[in-house]
């Protein structure tokens, strides 16, 4: 049994955002961030998923999520991103993530549980610290191409 525990956050939504997230398995314990210069928190929460189950190196793990986002939460208990699969996602945002998330997502048992923000759960608030501090490390900032270039693409227009 895997428990993976994710935040995202956004400075500005879009601004520079991270994600954190933390992985324990019996004895064993991980965390990991990452941050990007432009992007929003609903990217942030879903990519700290995809990133904890990408962690994960044995297909077939059984794995609970908890995650204070209601948007990924309820994306896949309630099943609607399957629907959005069947419509080609079709004027729905993050595309290119949800399909990430699916490639990884069909390679284990996965369950997920959402948990209130902001509400003294520990591994919550330790993966809220690791995003923030992600997105505010100007340094080491990633380019979230795919955000960016829909981003340019709709000012153009």
């Amino acid at each position: 049994m895997i428990e993976i525990y994710t935040d995202g956050a956004a400075s500005g939504n879009p601004g520079p955002g991270g994600y954190g997230v933390i992985l324990r398995s019996g004895a064993h314990y991980k965390e990991l961030s990452g941050g990007f210069r432009l992007t929003t928190n609903n990217r942030m929460e879903l990519l700290a998923v995809i990133v904890g189950l990408n962690t994960i190196k044995k297909p077939g793990a059984q794995v609970t999520i908890y995650s204070d986002s209601k948007y990924v939460v309820d994306s896949v208990e309630k099943k609607w991103v399957f629907g959005w699969v069947k419509k080609g996602f079709k004027d729905k945002k993050n595309k290119d993530l949800w399909i990430r998330f699916l490639t990884v997502y069909k390679l284990h048992e996965v369950k997920f549980i959402w948990i209130k923000g902001h509400n003294d759960h520990p591994e919550n608030e330790r993966c809220d610290v690791l995003a923030v501090a992600a997105s505010r490390n100007r340094n080491s900032l990633e380019i979230d191409f795919e955000f960016e270039a829909e981003k340019n693409k709709n000012t153009l227009l």
